[in-house]
């Protein structure tokens, strides 16, 4: 078992952040590599200045979403951020910026929290996924 599980991160919004970060964490248990691929939305996500910050929702979450969420967080729940951290620190856990995502960005890697371990494009993204698993969120 122990296949990569890639993981194309476009999403921005703390719910899919979220289910990323258990999704890695989960495979990093399970002894799996886990390579992530920040685009777009997730990227910006990623910005040290940013990475604590509210990132809304998906609009399907509605008020009920944001109602468990917020209990959630109440209760003392992990922040994303915080899960996929602890994700790092259990197993092989790769987080790479889109080349592309970064240049329509105009970030620099030195804009980026300490939690993305380089740059990367695409066509390596999926050399490096190998045979494993692709999720896309």
């Amino acid at each position: 078992m122990d296949e990569t599980i890639s993981i194309v991160l476009f999403s921005g919004t703390d719910d899919k952040l979220q289910s990323a970060s258990v999704m890695a964490a989960g495979a990093a248990a399970l002894g799996r590599p886990v390579k992530i691929l920040l685009q777009y939305w997730a990227l910006d996500a990623f910005r040290a200045d940013r990475i604590n910050a509210d990132h809304g929702l998906a609009p399907e979450a509605g008020e009920a979403g944001r109602a468990a969420m917020d209990a959630v967080t109440r209760a003392g729940g992990a922040h994303w951020s915080a899960t996929m951290r602890a994700a790092k620190e259990i197993g092989d856990v790769d987080i790479q910026a889109c080349s592309a995502s970064m240049e329509l960005l105009k970030l620099k890697q030195t804009d980026l929290d300490s939690l993305v371990d380089g740059i990367e494009g695409v066509a390596s993204f999926f050399i490096n996924a190998g045979e494993g698993q692709i999720l896309f969120i």
